[in-house]
């Protein structure tokens, strides 16, 4: 398939700011624009490409929101959404389906901060990290009033379970606990993809007669869940299931011809999210690493001035994915000269 004009309707610039998508009028031009330049259902794909925009939402691609993921550029996220749109746009007839992740939470979860207190019963401020001392020592602990409305089941020890949730991270390698501002609140702004996005994906299901698959991540309150293909943790002390993997996902990406993988934040939900992917491939078929083709330039790593940067960490995840088998590929190369494809 050859690539496609811009839609006239379609500004870059967009991408910094949230607004309503007029559905009908989207609609009716992108049927009309299917049958302009002779794009066909999705349904009559030879090869069924796949792309998986993980957490393009505005509590994280919007300036003004909580986690608005900056880069070193103090605009990263901004542009890497302007340039899915355009790639979307332009590749409209080779993207077979678009698989939209969103972070999905409550106010009242573990890495919230009325979630814990400490002996004044005074929460943590956003951005605490919770070290594995730190609980094991009582110096957080888990706030009494919501333990009941958390827990599971009848008799579910939730600050045991605080407690070796924390182990688990600080023995996983991955993170410490961080307690993060409340963010992609369901139901509420956050939580919605970037309009500019958001009406690329609504054009292309339109257009090729292929819904947008739309996975929900993160509303277990007991755990993070910063890949969409599993929890950060999942079983008890007792070694009973407290969560669940995402098997499904699993297996409708891997039917695929080819998938391709964009979004944010680069350093931590897309990154966590290729990891356990890469897993799943390495158990079924290495050779399917290939098959996954990272989007370089519309993901960007978490950057906070002064305070942290993983723009290394995730160049060293990118590196590794490669290394497995994992193609990076930008954007503005048409997808013709992609290796593989």
């Amino acid at each position: 398939a050859r690539p496609v004009p811009l839609p006239p309707f379609f500004e870059a610039s967009a991408a910094s700011r949230h607004y309503r998508v007029p559905y009908a009028k989207r609609a009716a031009q992108a049927r009309e624009w299917a049958t302009v330049h002779r794009i066909p259902p999705a349904a009559e794909d030879g090869v069924r490409v796949a792309l998986l925009l993980v957490d393009v939402q505005n509590t994280f691609c919007l300036p003004d929101f909580e986690l608005f993921v900056g880069g070193r550029s103090g605009r990263a996220a901004v542009d890497d959404s302007a340039r899915i749109g355009t790639f979307l746009y332009e590749n409209i007839g080779r993207i077979s389906q678009v698989v939209v992740t969103l972070d999905t939470h409550t106010a009242v979860q573990i890495f919230h901060p009325v979630f814990w207190v400490d002996e004044a019963g005074e929460h943590p401020p956003p951005h605490t990290v919770l070290t594995l001392e730190e609980s094991e020592s009582g110096r957080w602990r888990v706030n009494p009033r919501i333990a009941a409305a958390v827990a599971p089941r009848p008799g579910f020890d939730v600050g045991a379970w605080a407690r070796h949730y924390a182990r688990q991270l600080h023995e996983g390698g991955k993170y410490p606990l961080v307690v993060w501002p409340y963010h992609s609140m369901v139901g509420g702004l956050g939580h919605a993809l970037v309009s500019v996005v958001e009406e690329a994906v609504f054009f292309h299901a339109v257009a090729r007669q292929s819904p947008t698959r739309v996975e929900i991540k993160g509303q277990n309150p007991l755990t993070e869940n910063y890949s969409v293909l599993r929890p950060e943790v999942t079983q008890g002390l007792d070694g009973e299931r407290v969560a669940l993997a995402n098997r499904a996902l699993v297996d409708h990406l891997l039917s695929f011809d080819a998938v391709l993988v964009a979004g944010q934040a680069k350093s931590h939900c897309v990154a966590w999210t290729v990891e356990d992917l890469l897993t799943e491939i390495r158990l079924r078929d290495p050779r399917r690493a290939s098959h996954v083709y990272l989007l370089d330039d519309c993901a960007s790593p978490v950057v906070v001035p002064g305070v942290v940067d993983f723009t290394d960490p995730a160049e060293a995840a990118y590196a590794r994915f490669a290394e497995a088998g994992m193609r990076r590929v930008l954007s503005t190369t048409p997808m013709d000269g992609w290796p593989g494809l």
